[in-house]
């Protein structure tokens, strides 16, 4: 069996960065690797980020069980495989995203009970930036997702704030991108050290 890890963190904390980077390790390392992302760029996640960038409107409830369903096809059709042909599965967000963000305008404990059935990664790296930082990131783009205000933001990190411990490692997200790569490399090597993971060919 492979090694899941995925990456969690405000939006312009360096998920999507440092999962690309991680991938690129491995790549350099010849392991087997997947890069993947959640929400997914299949049918259900399309309508996720129609959401998102208020193409349509639903519940914030009709949403999240969106989120539950991208999950479920994401897990069965691309994590679970991965894993069983000893791939390092890397995941750029998964449910601790959900229940962050999802926090905002739905009850954290539902929100953890329609996710406690997936399984948990062997590893979750938590990029930490503070809602300034994380504002500052993404203003060079186009146009503000959902989620994308100060307030918001100051409730999602108290949300992320309960997940440590256990597998949930927090790295510090305002450093330097290469200097946060270097810190994500050493607690993954610490983390999947002993596991036999298939060569690239």
């Amino acid at each position: 069996m492979g090694s899941f890890i995925s990456f969690e963190g405000l939006d312009g904390s360096g998920c999507s960065t440092q999962a690309y980077f991680l991938k690129r390790y491995f790549m350099f390392k010849k392991r087997a690797c997947l890069l993947t992302k959640e929400p997914t760029n299949n049918l259900i996640g399309g309508l996720i980020r129609g959401q998102l960038t208020h193409e349509w409107k639903s519940s914030m409830k009709c949403l999240q069980l969106l989120f539950a369903a991208d999950r479920a096809h994401h897990l069965e059709k691309e994590i679970e495989p991965a894993l069983k042909k000893n791939f390092v599965v890397i995941s750029d967000r998964y449910k601790f995203s959900s229940i962050a963000f999802g926090s905002l305008k739905t009850d954290v404990d539902w929100l953890t009970k329609i996710n406690e059935k997936f399984r948990d990664p062997d590893l979750t790296i938590l990029l930490k930036v503070s809602p300034e930082t994380s504002i500052k990131r993404i203003k060079s783009r186009l146009s503000f997702e959902l989620f994308e205000e100060k307030r918001k933001l100051e409730k999602v990190c108290e949300v992320y704030e309960n997940f440590t411990g256990g597998n949930i490692v927090p790295i510090d997200g305002e450093k330097p991108i290469e200097e946060v790569h270097e810190e994500v490399v050493q607690i993954v090597n610490e983390k999947i050290k002993g596991k036999e993971i298939e060569t690239i060919l």
